[in-house]
């Protein structure tokens, strides 16, 4: 039975859902895989950076009194070191320009000799070549499956089961925040109600620009090429443009034809190896690969030199959903 110290880099809403999911599934995890753990390192804006060897009460985890029995480090090197980390969960918020700071934390996660699992996507636009490179070089694990679709297996579908296929295009509908106000539009009420009914749900960026923009999505579209078709494509590469320009009379015409909008992402490979990629509202037909993605769902269909088509769709997910593509990762990391 091995032990790992995990720590936790950014304490929001999907860290402290990972934490819960951890103290639900601790028995699974010691039964089928010979996995125990404690939290020995706890990091955000607000509380710092919060260590303890001996492990912090994972009941309490995030209360004051909790953070207390601990010390706290200087910076991300000390705090690797303080807290003796095996495995590093890093949630902190998207940077679409660069991805920063969250790239230089990884980095340091992986020199210091543990694995790193991340649910930003703004890592993968901006430095997954070097990071991933740098836990091939160190014998470690650099994994992400939370950072497009929560836990859908999108990433782990690539590496595990499909051997050399080549991925010539994919489409996508990556944006729940998108879906819930053309679908409240479309019910006669207005942009402003589906945006707050949307936050209500927390499936919002905590800029709902990003979302309604196409900036989410632009940036999953990225993430999506670097990683699944080995070409660094970046956000202002993409053609993009968001929602803000529909209205309601549009949209409840377009869903009585059958044919309602969605935001949608796509990217080809083109005959000269190039990315071609787009964001923008479009008008799907219910017989479509994504014609039957509704609510909070998220999809992406794939289309392969193996196969003509491959769709994975994530129904209605939430946090837990982010937070168990985390703990997926965690299982793979570490098993032998």
């Amino acid at each position: 039975m091995k032990q790992y110290n995990l720590c936790f880099l950014g304490f929001g809403k999907v860290g402290r859902a990972l934490a819960r999911l951890l103290t639900a599934k601790a028995e699974d995890l010691r039964e089928a895989y010979g996995i125990e753990y404690r939290i020995t390192g706890v990091a955000s804006r607000t509380i710092g950076w919060q260590a303890k060897a001996d492990g912090f009460d994972l009941a309490t985890l995030g209360t004051n009194n909790s953070l207390k029995t601990g010390s706290t480090s200087q910076g991300i090197s000390e705090w690797l070191k303080e807290s003796k980390a095996d495995v590093v969960f890093e949630t902190t918020s998207l940077n679409p320009d660069s991805g920063q700071p969250a790239i230089d934390y990884l980095r340091a996660v992986l020199q210091s000799g543990a694995h790193a699992i991340t649910a930003n996507k703004g890592v993968l636009v901006y430095g997954f070549q070097e990071l991933d490179q740098l836990a091939r070089a160190g014998g470690k694990q650099f994994l992400f499956e939370s950072a497009v679709l929560d836990s859908a297996p999108v990433f782990s579908l690539f590496r595990e089961t499909l051997p050399a296929v080549k991925l010539r295009s994919f489409s996508g509908i990556f944006s729940s925040t998108t879906n819930i106000i053309i679908e409240t539009m479309e019910a006669g009420r207005t942009f402003a109600e589906g945006l707050k009914t949307a936050q209500e749900l927390g499936v919002t960026e905590t800029d709902p620009s990003h979302d309604i923009d196409g900036w989410d999505a632009t940036v999953k579209v990225c993430a999506l090429a670097n990683v699944l078709m080995n070409v660094p494509l970046k956000p202002a590469e993409v053609a993009r443009s968001g929602i803000r320009e529909l209205n309601p009379n549009q949209l409840q015409r377009a869903r009585a034809e059958g044919k309602p909008f969605k935001l949608v992402a796509r990217a080809s490979r083109q005959q000269d190896g190039k990315i071609s990629a787009i964001v923008r509202p479009e008008q799907i037909g219910p017989l479509e690969p994504l014609g039957n993605v509704r609510g909070t769902s998220l999809a992406i269909h794939f289309e392969l030199d193996m196969m003509p088509g491959l769709t994975v769709t994530s129904h209605r997910p939430n946090l837990q959903s982010t937070a168990y593509g985390l703990l997926a990762d965690f299982i793979n990391a570490v098993r032998e």
